[in-house]
């Protein structure tokens, strides 16, 4: 699989040692950009190339997080729960517990409860994502989405 494919395609399945290798270009990547920016300026110039870097990174981490669920034989659209459900469930707490607490008669400590506790769902649907798409392994042999990255394709013979 060339560089290409692994971080802008949608389509196939990877192993954790390509999705971690992905994270580390990534990672790589942004060090660069902070080091170019802090060496020039935050000049217009920088600001569009690093603009353009971070929608490059974050097309990319997608995908590859796409193909990650791939290989654990799950549809794309998890990632809609695994990366925005965290942050959906602390911002319902907030207005629900936080910020509506005294419309509604409750009381500091309920309040205080109930906004723990999205916090804490929160954590633990970022959690259950970050084992799922990072740590699991994947599915073995051929998925809907694909053969095993893992099993070796077998090359027809030259005579």
């Amino acid at each position: 699989m060339d560089w290409q494919t692994l971080l802008f395609s949608f389509r196939g399945r990877i192993n954790r040692a390509k999705y971690w290798l992905a994270l580390l270009v990534f990672l790589v990547a942004g060090i660069v950009l902070e080091l170019v920016g802090w060496a020039t300026g935050d000049g217009v110039t920088f600001q569009i190339l690093s603009f353009v870097v971070n929608l490059a990174v974050l097309i990319a981490t997608i995908a590859v997080a796409i193909k990650r669920l791939h290989d654990r034989d799950r549809s794309g659209w998890w990632l809609l729960l695994f990366y925005g459900g965290p942050g959906v469930v602390i911002i319902i707490g907030l207005l629900i517990f936080w910020a509506a607490a005294d419309a509604v008669g409750m009381t500091a400590a309920w309040a205080n409860l109930g906004l723990r506790l999205c916090l804490v769902g929160g954590f633990a649907l970022g959690i259950w994502g970050f084992v799922e798409i990072g740590c699991r392994r994947g599915t073995a042999g051929y998925n809907l989405f694909g053969p095993d990255p893992l099993k070796p394709r077998l090359l027809p013979a030259h005579r």
